[in-house]
């Protein structure tokens, strides 16, 4: 697996310990994965960022869940079952002036991980019933939560098909589906940012 185009993004695999019973997983150790770079959490330096919530999603075959950004975040997905289609977008070039954000794409597994750095939108396709564990860098409010609709043209993001749905589209929220262009999205990104951003 060659490593990430993203600036920020990394990828690994959690290590299992398979016996007769089953299996046991360490999902995160701060001593491991050590300190968090202040800029991929979107906070300001000498700010010492934390995972401080987890959560887990389940989703069916066929959901897409994004694409969503932070800008005040940092997120580490580990899939704790099944199989995902995970998009990444970074937004940074596109609000620095650049015409195409940079697009990257990966199908990760059972025990597969990536840590998403701040303006890095991201989204995945449940390829069969998928747990995802994620671990986050601020409590959740809603205030930090942005997204673009997950097929806008200018991401391009090669989606596979999704699985056989009544109307051979992806299931989507409710909020998902209302999303706003990644052009939009930006726009929206640079008013709230002010000059000099």
């Amino acid at each position: 697996m060659s490593g990430p185009r993203i600036p920020g993004v990394r990828f690994g695999t959690v290590g299992r310990h398979a016996d007769e019973r089953g299996a046991f997983r360490e999902l995160w150790r701060a001593s491991t994965v050590g300190r968090i770079e202040p800029a991929d959490a979107g906070a300001s330096e000498g700010v010492d960022p934390a995972f401080v919530q987890g959560n887990l999603s389940s989703s069916i075959p066929g959901v897409v869940r994004g694409l969503h950004l932070h800008r005040r975040q940092l997120d580490r997905w580990i899939i704790g079952a099944g199989r995902a289609f995970v998009a990444l977008v970074d937004t940074r070039p596109l609000l620095e002036g650049a015409e195409v954000p940079l697009v990257e794409t990966r199908e990760l597994a059972a025990d597969d991980w990536v840590e998403i750095p701040a303006r890095v939108a991201h989204g995945f396709m449940a390829l069969e019933p998928v747990d995802l564990v994620y671990l986050v860098t601020n409590e959740y409010d809603g205030s930090d939560e942005a997204g673009f609709a997950w097929d806008d043209a200018l991401a391009a993001v090669p989606w596979p098909l999704p699985a056989p749905t009544p109307d051979g589209r992806p299931i989507l929220s409710e909020r998902d589906r209302a999303n706003p262009s990644l052009i939009e999205l930006v726009a929206r990104l640079r008013a709230e940012d002010g000059p000099g951003r």
